[in-house]
């Protein structure tokens, strides 16, 4: 399920090139391949179809026992976790051959110099390749790489500890990206639900109506402003029949409620519903920004019906 998963990553907000590593190339042939079918069998192009990024000069880093970088072989340099130290007692354990001081040094099949070119421009790296080829010895060879690694890494690990230091500061960021994250993948998920035949989660199958509809009526859902007294200013979202269907929270001033409003009249589809108690919540980038007076089957799809009309009005 793994590449399952990272295809979803991907598709969800449509990259168009992914970087990864020459070990990752399949799994972007299947995001590929399921974005490619999925086009093909709905006729539409839901999905971009991503490009494998590689930087073909670290297209596979080596590890400390020269094999593949991998966390499953225990083979990883650390890069904040304990420090400098930690860091220069990784570097010095990476197998070199038994070359002495003084004798040239193949570059090409150094791991010294694959992880070097990792993290230097083309000059330091031909500076290195160059060094190795004069017989420069591997303790030094492996001094130069620990301290080109330490001066990018050195700020890096001053702002993870310094973020390690505040949990909450982390949570806020990971609540910031959530948000942006949902903001891309709600509608083009919702657009995906439509096509295949699935309503939207959170949804349950609509009741039968027992009110006349908008098409019945002539008229259409309406929002309806009011002050709170000094709760703030509010709204109210009425079905064209004159049921209602949510009320806003409070806010302190008019044009965010008005901003809200014209946020909720796009949604449609896309709108994000999930029960709370005795009622249901609509959120936006979540957050509550409105609730239903009551919670249940009918009110529910009459409520989507109205987000629905809304969207198709705008």
């Amino acid at each position: 399920m793994y590449p399952v998963l990272m295809a979803a990553d991907i598709l969800a907000f449509d990259a168009h090139k992914v970087p990864v590593g020459r070990d990752q190339i399949q799994h972007l042939e299947m995001a590929r391949d399921i974005a490619q079918r999925f086009n093909h069998i709905y006729g539409r192009d839901f999905f971009v179809l991503p490009e494998v990024q590689i930087e073909e000069e670290v297209a596979t880093l080596p590890g400390l026992d020269g094999r593949k970088m991998s966390k499953s072989y225990d083979n990883t340099i650390p890069l904040f976790a304990g420090g400098a130290k930690a860091l220069r007692e990784a570097v010095m354990r990476i197998v070199t051959d038994s070359r002495a001081p003084g004798e040239p040094k193949d570059p090409d099949s150094s791991a010294l110099y694959t992880i070097f070119r990792a993290f230097a421009g083309e000059a330091e790296s031909a500076a290195f390749r160059q060094a190795l080829l004069d017989g420069i010895g591997w303790g030094e060879a492996k001094q130069r790489l620990f301290e080109r690694i330490e001066s990018d890494v050195a700020p890096m690990r001053e702002r993870y500890e310094a973020l390690i230091a505040k949990p909450a500061e982390i949570e806020a960021i990971l609540r910031d990206g959530a948000a942006k994250a949902r903001a891309i993948a709600t509608p083009k998920l919702a657009a995906i639900r439509e096509a295949i035949g699935l309503r939207t989660m959170g949804a349950a199958p609509a009741a039968k109506a027992t009110k006349p509809s908008a098409a019945k009526t002539g008229k259409a859902p309406r929002f309806a402003s009011f002050r709170d007294g000094d709760a703030g200013f509010r709204f109210r979202l009425f079905a064209a029949d004159g049921e209602e269907l949510l009320l806003s929270m409070p806010f302190a001033d008019p044009k965010a409620a008005g901003a809200l409003q014209q946020r909720i009249r796009t949604l449609g589809h896309a709108a994000v519903l999930r029960e709370d108690g005795d009622a249901l919540v609509l959120e936006l980038d979540g957050e509550a920004v409105a609730r239903t007076p009551q919670a249940g089957d009918e009110l529910l799809a009459r409520l989507r019906d109205a987000l629905e009309q809304l969207a198709a009005q705008d």
